[in-house]
C-alpha cells in the first residue's frame, strides 16, 4: 500500500510518500515494513523498519516527523496499490496515530 502526502519540512512544501508492505507470516501474526519517503529520498526512521503492528508503524514516522519538523495536510491524502482491503481497513483505523497534537 503506498499513501501520498502533501506537507512540509522545516517550511518548505515537499511531497510525502509512505510505503506500507504487510508479510502475513501466519493467521495469527503480521510483520509491517514501512518506508517514508521526501520526493524519491528514503528516509532513515528511528529504529526498525519493520514492526510487529501497523498502529507501532505509524507512531514511528510520527516520532520521526515530529522530531524533524515535517507536517503532513490530511486532506491531501492519496492512497494507491491497495490490493488488500484489510490493508485499508487497517490504516484508516490506526491513522490517527499520523496526526496527533
Amino acid at each position: 500500500m503506498v499513501i501520498h502526502y502533501q506537507g512540509k519540512q522545516h517550511g518548505k512544501s515537499t511531497k510525502f510518500t509512505i510505503r506500507i508492505i504487510g508479510n502475513n507470516l501466519s493467521k495469527s501474526s503480521s510483520n509491517y515494513q514501512i518506508d517514508l519517503l521526501v520526493g524519491d529520498k528514503q528516509l532513515p526512521l528511528f529504529t526498525s523498519e519493520i514492526h510487529q503492528s501497523l498502529s507501532n508503524c505509524l507512531k514511528e514516522i510520527y516520532l520521526f516527523r515530529k522530531h524533524n519538523g515535517i507536517t503532513f495536510e490530511e486532506s491531501s491524502e492519496k492512497i494507491e496499490t491497495l490490493l488488500v482491503s484489510y490493508d485499508k481497513v487497517l490504516y484508516d483505523y490506526n491513522k490517527y496515530a499520523l496526526f496527533r497534537a
